[in-house]
């Protein structure tokens, strides 16, 4: 990411693609608006990259570039929406330049739906600064708690084919925000979050009975189920939810669809990694495409490890995501190169499901903070 490229709306007109395109042909839910809703906390990310050293106290390092770009929930929204999911989010903005940049790259730029989303006078944006060093990140975050509530945001959320989530420990009697959804037949795909507590409740999973999928990573999927390897992790989460994923990081993913009976593994996708912010979203938003479309458990654990690799390659967490311009060029190089048998086997149904018109290749990570003066007046 250097500086240079403003995200400009001009982009909204991207060929993004629809990987449903045969789903909608035939019919599918009639009702359904969206493909995906999904609701969060909204960051304005600045992101330091190509640092000489780290910064110590008392001193100033000059960064080797610079970028800006949504985060938090928003690494999600783009990911879904890049790879041509019809893509709703419910989420609340501040009134002042950040939010209301975010809300423009968001809306016109990526093409997400905000019809659930509402912009807070006086509240402003909450901003996290993150500094790329070492091959991993650190981060300084300021924000402070949306003052409205996300059942108040989704009260008249369109009609939705999935809804992706994140299991929180809802206190108990608690009807969570995306439990009407789920009960009007969307699809739900939980992931988790890290127990900084070091607790890992086992309740916090009972919410998986009204889910269809669980993504965790494998620390958390071990710690969650108190077992010793991923794969007796799997075998406990598949009792709990139909599509069970553990991601394993260097050791790529595994999985248990038991609305199929397949079983598959796939390892990840040898690359140079820049920076993994994102990478665990754009897995979850790739899981969702594949689902939806009906492929194969092993092409959609492939494709879910494809994109969050090209993911990495690039710095930033939203605006680093692929769309199907990138997995295209990305096939076209790989057969090209016809040095990995196995690959090019794991890989040979992008060849069915790649869109059949003409797509935009996305330009990944070159947002920066477009001028005050450049914002519409509203």
């Amino acid at each position: 990411m250097t500086d240079g490229p403003v995200a400009h709306a001009a982009t909204s007109a991207l060929r993004r693609g629809d990987p449903l395109a045969r789903l909608r042909a035939g019919g599918g839910p009639p009702t359904a608006e969206l493909d995906v809703l999904l609701s969060g906390h909204v960051f304005f990310d600045i992101v330091f990259t190509d640092l000489p050293q780290d910064p110590a106290p008392g001193t100033e390092v000059w960064a080797g570039g610079m970028g800006s770009s949504p985060g938090g929930i928003s690494n999600l929204a783009v990911a879904a929406s890049r790879l041509g999911l019809r893509t709703g989010l419910a989420a609340a903005f501040g009134d002042d330049v950040y939010g209301e940049w975010c809300w423009d790259v968001l809306a016109e730029q990526e093409g997400i739906d905000l019809s659930c989303s509402r912009r807070l006078p006086g509240w402003h944006s909450s901003v996290t600064v993150s500094v790329a060093t070492h091959g991993d990140r650190s981060m300084i975050t300021h924000g402070h708690t949306v003052p409205v509530r996300v059942e108040e945001l989704v009260a008249a959320a369109p009609r939705t084919r999935a809804v992706m989530i994140e299991l929180d420990g809802a206190a108990a009697g608690a009807v969570p925000w995306w439990k009407p959804a789920a009960d009007a037949g969307s699809l739900v795909f939980a992931d988790i979050g890290w127990d900084p507590t070091g607790a890992w409740d086992v309740a916090t999973l009972d919410a998986l009975a009204d889910c269809h999928a669980f993504t965790p990573n494998v620390v958390e999927a071990m710690a969650y189920t108190r077992t010793g390897t991923p794969e007796a992790a799997l075998g406990r989460l598949a009792e709990r939810v139909p599509l069970a994923v553990v991601t394993c990081g260097a050791d790529g993913a595994m999985a248990v669809d038991a609305t199929t009976g397949e079983r598959a593994q796939v390892p990840r996708i040898d690359v140079p990694a820049t920076d993994p912010t994102g990478a665990g979203d754009v897995f979850a938003a790739s899981l969702v495409v594949g689902t939806l479309a009906g492929w194969p458990l092993q092409d959609r654990l492939a494709f879910s490890a494809l994109c969050s690799g090209l993911a990495v390659q690039q710095f930033g967490g939203s605006l680093a995501a692929p769309g199907w311009g990138d997995i295209a060029d990305w096939w076209h190089r790989t057969k090209a190169q016809a040095r990995d048998d196995e690959l090019l086997a794991r890989y040979g149904f992008l060849g069915d499901v790649m869109p059949t018109d003409p797509v935009d290749a996305v330009r990944r990570a070159e947002a920066t903070l477009t001028r005050q003066s450049d914002l519409p007046h509203r």
